[in-house]
């Protein structure tokens, strides 16, 4: 079956190929062959040209390209690491492949902390965490009232803030999160550990399922 597998794979450019990428990143060459149906699919949402731009991030993310939300924002910039304005496969797999199961601790403790670091200066500061906190209320059409918000900024505040200068460093975020581990749960999809026929809806909704063989 091996054979009849590799006689009949789609031809990728080398950068792009199934087999490189998964020798690079925890998926299989299934799982990696599964996210290329699923990255043709948001590709082609809006304009064919194989790439994924933030409108087409966006709208994979909440059926809505016109609806900017700064944590989607702030995901996409991650996944550009190119700086182009543009997410191509390679960058798709690779930075996808920070969300895997098996993907180390602290590389996910990593990324987490640049979402939240709005400015990159290498600080997470009660601003940046205030405003990460709306948007993510707002992904979930949630609403608290600013005495809340400000009690729980208060409250993270204290407890990640060890040296109390105001501000949140990478080693302190590190201790924060191990003592608040389910700060990680959006860092995690278990599910694709078993990409070859759905994806999780968690981070993109899809119809991979229905082009996947």
């Amino acid at each position: 079956m091996g054979c009849f597998v590799s006689t009949t794979r789609k031809q990728f450019p080398p950068h792009e190929d199934p087999v490189q990428l998964a020798s690079q990143t925890y998926f299989s060459v299934s799982e990696v062959e599964a996210l290329y149906e699923l990255y043709k699919n948001i590709s082609k949402s809006v304009v064919d040209d194989g790439l994924i731009n933030k409108e087409k991030f966006q709208i994979a993310l909440f059926k809505n390209g016109k609806k900017e939300n700064l944590f989607t924002n702030r995901i996409f910039d991650l996944f550009d690491v190119k700086q182009k304005g543009v997410i191509d496969f390679n960058d798709f797999v690779k930075s996808l492949n920070v969300f895997h199961p098996n993907a180390p601790m602290e590389d996910k403790i990593d990324f987490s902390f640049k979402l939240y670091d709005l400015d990159g200066n290498g600080y997470i500061e009660r601003e940046e965490v205030k405003q990460m906190l709306i948007a993510l209320l707002s992904e979930s059409d949630m609403g608290l009232a600013d005495e809340t918000v400000e009690s729980i900024l208060d409250k993270t505040l204290l407890e990640a803030d060890t040296d109390g200068d105001g501000k949140i460093d990478k080693d302190e975020w590190q201790k924060f999160v191990s003592r608040n581990p389910s700060l990680l749960k959006i860092m995690t999809l278990p599910y694709l550990r078993d990409i070859t026929t759905t994806f999780p809806s968690f981070v993109f909704h899809s119809n991979v399922d229905e082009g996947a063989t």
